[in-house]
């Protein structure tokens, strides 16, 4: 029996992974990782780092955060508590679908995970209050490094579906996107 249900999304690379739970009347139990099992949906790093966030105001938004090489990371994301809309960019601009997004529900009803290729720009939006979402991550994170993207870009367009409640400094004061941007 699979622990995992992997689907390719609209952007290449990117993994909806469809946890199985294996549930009784004492409750269930749900794998969050297997190197083995995730090979298939291109997992192929070890796990450098695993993060656990919580977003306590419905509407509020983290991102749009990446690496730039050589410390570009895979990121598998899971919602442990609450619902969330997780949005990623494709920034690789040798790829079909430079600069196109797609938005995903997350939930912990729902039991989905996604894995987020190398070069790609990720955040959500809280949709309920108090989010959990447990990150693992290919890399270590390194500040020299990081970088972002304004949510809000017109040339991006995304569509979040709430109003925006909660956004830190950091993440509103990220750039719009501009005519020399090269990607990643």
């Amino acid at each position: 029996m699979s622990n995992f249900s992997i689907s390719n999304l609209p952007l290449d690379g990117l993994k909806l992974i469809q946890r199985t739970r294996i549930s009784d009347n004492r409750g269930f139990l749900s794998r969050l990782f297997c190197m083995e099992e995730l090979k298939a949906a291109g997992w192929k790093k070890n796990i450098q780092q695993i993060n656990l966030t919580n977003t306590i105001i419905k509407g509020s938004i983290r991102g749009m955060h990446y690496q730039n090489n050589p410390h570009s990371e895979m990121k598998m994301v899971s919602c442990l508590n609450g619902e969330i809309y997780d949005v990623v960019i494709d920034l690789r601009s040798s790829s079909s679908t430079f600069l196109q997004w797609h938005g995903e529900l997350l939930s912990s009803e729902n039991q989905s995970s996604l894995i987020i290729p190398e070069g790609f720009a990720h955040g959500f939006q809280s949709l309920v209050p108090n989010c959990e979402l447990l990150y693992f991550h290919s890399e270590q994170y390194n500040a020299s490094s990081e970088a972002g993207l304004n949510f809000k870009d017109p040339l991006l367009s995304i569509n979040w579906p709430i109003e925006v409640f909660e956004v830190s400094k950091r993440d509103l004061l990220h750039e719009f996107i501009d005519k020399d941007f090269k990607g990643v």
